[in-house]
């Protein structure tokens, strides 16, 4: 087994299916997950609700997984191919103590993993991460006996629950009027069922590309620009109003206008805050690399965006504290509060829906509207202290500006630019993300910032 390709951080273990990650290797992660459960919501035997995405190796995984919550006395509730959000959403309708989602996200097939949920939904934050590591590395678990062996119990509503969850929440009978057609490409991934299923009830003029959930991706399934050609082409080709991407366990959402242009991620979370500030006022949340716009857009509704540091769990829990009516990450990633504290991407079609319909506009039309930005990104290898002593020269560097260093160091200048750099969680390096009003100052930006490092 090759160590080095199992990767463990606070979004959890992901490896190389027969490589880092076996079935040894998911039954012993899940019983330290277990264990901590246990322990932290100080019930014995704890509730835990099971789902996995599409991937071929979901199933081996799942069942060691399984296997290894019950030698430590969990009582385990599988739903079988779910999103992300969907297993959120059932450990909170079951009243679990928590949950794992078996997917590597948007990872390419070869990789498989396993996500943790506590009993809000969230992924735990870094420093319970760490105990769950620990407890891994440690072998920090103790099997149970026969006597203490339960039964594991199986649920297949999440998809019903999960949109009418959605649909309550939305204006409906607009969508409905609008009848828009949507091309959905769920990339063979778990979100096709649950997709169809919304956008079936919202009345739209379907056409679902690679809505199968057989895990059998037809390129590299994150929902990015050179990734989603086939999209762009599709809406031209079938005259639709808009195109959305989901990644395979469908927390994220990308989007294709009805000119077949990709729009950018970033305007995911921007064009869902836009509507829900519409409708409600109220504070905003998104992590320090989140583009811009959303501060526009909120300052325009007068209302506040308070910053996290990257991370959905940081985000969930900023939500939660600031009662926040929408949040996310510029990834695709919208948290929609009445649904779930955890990214969804059929949450965000249906606002983005919702949108197109009361203000009549087409979606290029919408995204025109918006102040426009331009963000850069690029990463520099470093070696243990480095980070830190990188974060330090920029607050020296730009000590007039003004600085926040929850997550590495973000550095706001007064027109409008923008530059965030910290250490990854998962690999050796520095990331450095720009953003300005046009894509040369963000390039000069990311330039000044290596020059001073």
């Amino acid at each position: 087994m090759s160590s080095s390709n199992l990767m463990l951080s606070i979004s959890g273990l992901r490896g190389l299916i027969g490589d880092s990650l076996t079935p040894v290797v998911a039954a012993r992660y899940a019983s330290a997950v277990g264990s901590w459960l246990a322990d932290s919501s100080r019930v014995a035997s704890p509730h835990i609700v099971v789902g996995r995405d599409s991937r071929p190796s979901g199933d081996m995984i799942e069942r060691a997984a399984v296997a290894g919550l019950i030698a430590v006395g969990c009582r385990v509730t599988t739903i079988g191919i779910a999103t992300t959000p969907g297993v959120a959403i059932m450990v909170e309708h079951l009243n679990a103590n928590g949950g794992m989602v078996i997917t590597a996200s948007h990872n390419p097939i070869i990789w498989n993993g396993i996500k943790t949920l506590r009993h809000d939904g969230v992924a735990p934050p870094p420093d319970q991460s760490r105990q769950i590591i620990d407890r891994f590395h440690n072998n920090d678990f103790t099997y149970t006996t026969v006597d203490n062996l339960l039964p594991v119990a199986y649920d297949d509503s999440t998809n019903q629950i999960h949109v009418d969850r959605v649909l309550k929440n939305i204006d409906t009978e607009i969508i409905r009027s609008l009848k828009p057609s949507v091309v959905l490409d769920s990339v063979h991934g778990a979100g096709g069922p649950a997709g169809a299923m919304l956008l079936n009830a919202l009345g739209v003029n379907l056409i679902h590309d690679y809505a199968e959930p057989s895990g059998q991706f037809p390129d590299s399934p994150e929902p990015t620009a050179e990734n989603l050609i086939r999209l762009s082409e599709s809406v031209k080709q079938n005259n639709a109003q808009i195109g959305f991407a989901q990644d395979p366990d469908a927390d994220r959402l990308a989007i294709v206008d009805e000119n077949g242009t990709y729009i950018g991620e970033e305007y995911t979370l921007a064009l869902a805050t836009h509507r829900i500030l519409q409708r409600s006022s109220g504070p905003v949340a998104a992590n320090l690399s989140t583009s811009r716009m959303l501060d526009d857009i909120a300052q325009s509704a007068g209302a506040p965006v308070h910053r996290t540091p990257v991370g959905e769990a940081h985000v969930a829990d900023t939500m939660r504290k600031q009662n926040c009516v929408i949040g996310g990450e510029g990834n695709g990633g919208v948290i929609w509060p009445p649904v779930i504290h955890v990214r969804d991407s059929l949450g965000a079609m249906a606002i983005i829906l919702e949108l197109m319909a009361t203000t009549g506009k087409p979606l290029s039309q919408l995204v025109a509207d918006l102040p426009s930005y331009a963000i850069v990104k690029d990463k520099l290898p470093i070696q243990e202290g480095m980070a830190e002593a990188a974060i330090q020269k920029l607050k020296s560097s730009f000590a007039s500006e003004q600085i926040d260093l929850q997550d590495g160091i973000r550095i706001d200048f007064s027109d409008k630019r923008w530059v965030h750099l910290r250490p990854s969680n998962t690999e050796p390096i520095l990331r450095i993300i720009a953003e300005a009003p046009d894509q040369d100052l963000a390039a000069q930006l990311v330039a000044e910032v290596r020059r001073s490092i």
